[in-house]
């Protein structure tokens, strides 16, 4: 794994508003407060989602922005960015994985975090396939397409933006995790970002202790000492 001292940017790629606070807020916060600079991508706007249908899906896209720039506020993350594309009918193309592959070489960063882009058995709500899609793609994209010059050769030739490659990938939601992280002394800020979140969570009665729950069962998993709370992710070398 990349020693933490030659983490210095990181780009947290997903399909959905949420996405990034129920995956990896918390390491994201301890990355904030080691000075490392980090940049989400949404691949969608997440018209598709929430309870609250009195918005059509344009009002709720802009709901959704707002409430993931408060979420991204929340663990100290100002660079946030959206693709667009519709939500729910995500596919990997060529498409969006140029558009990943221009992100990483704008933002040049030296571990990604996106979705696992296998279905999980175990538990299947990490399993939408805007998110498979999305993991793919951002797979894809880090290998070979950033790294090539040759690959969407009009990122050099008309935008400037020189290769990338990225040295490492922990993937979220898959079904056999390698790597866990310590996240109760942040463990505040992430609840505080998932519930910034109004439009998704606000009816969910008990949503904060069941989170907590799930967290704590990582932490266990992970051999932690009790009472400590961890997230999850498949590590891939990708230098």
């Amino acid at each position: 794994m990349l020693p933490e001292a030659e983490i210095n940017r990181v780009l947290v790629v997903t399909a959905h508003p949420d996405d990034a606070d129920f995956g990896s807020a918390g390491s994201v916060a301890l990355f904030v407060d080691r000075g490392v600079e980090v940049t989400y991508l949404l691949v969608t706007d997440g018209d598709a989602g929430g309870n609250e249908r009195t918005l059509d899906n344009t009002g709720m896209a802009e709901l959704r922005r707002a409430e993931q720039r408060a979420a991204a506020k929340a663990v100290g993350v100002t660079d946030v960015r959206f693709l667009g594309h519709p939500d729910g009918q995500v596919v990997p193309s060529l498409e969006l994985r140029r558009s990943i592959a221009r992100v990483i070489r704008q933002v040049r960063p030296d571990l990604v975090v996106t979705h696992h882009p296998d279905r999980n058995y175990r538990f299947i709500a990490p399993s939408h396939p805007d998110h498979r899609a999305v993991g793919g793609a951002t797979l894809d994209a880090v290998y070979p397409d950033a790294r090539n010059p040759y690959a969407f050769p009009e990122l050099l030739l008309e935008e400037g933006l020189e290769a990338w490659t990225v040295r490492e990938v922990w993937l979220t939601g898959g079904p056999a995790p390698d790597h866990y992280v310590d996240i109760t002394g942040v463990l505040d800020r992430k609840l505080a970002a998932l519930q910034a979140h109004v439009s998704q969570v606000s009816h969910v009665e008990g949503f904060a202790e069941t989170v907590k729950g799930r967290f704590a069962a990582w932490a266990r998993q992970a051999g932690f000492e009790e009472d400590r709370y961890a997230e999850a992710f498949q590590v891939v070398p990708t230098a």
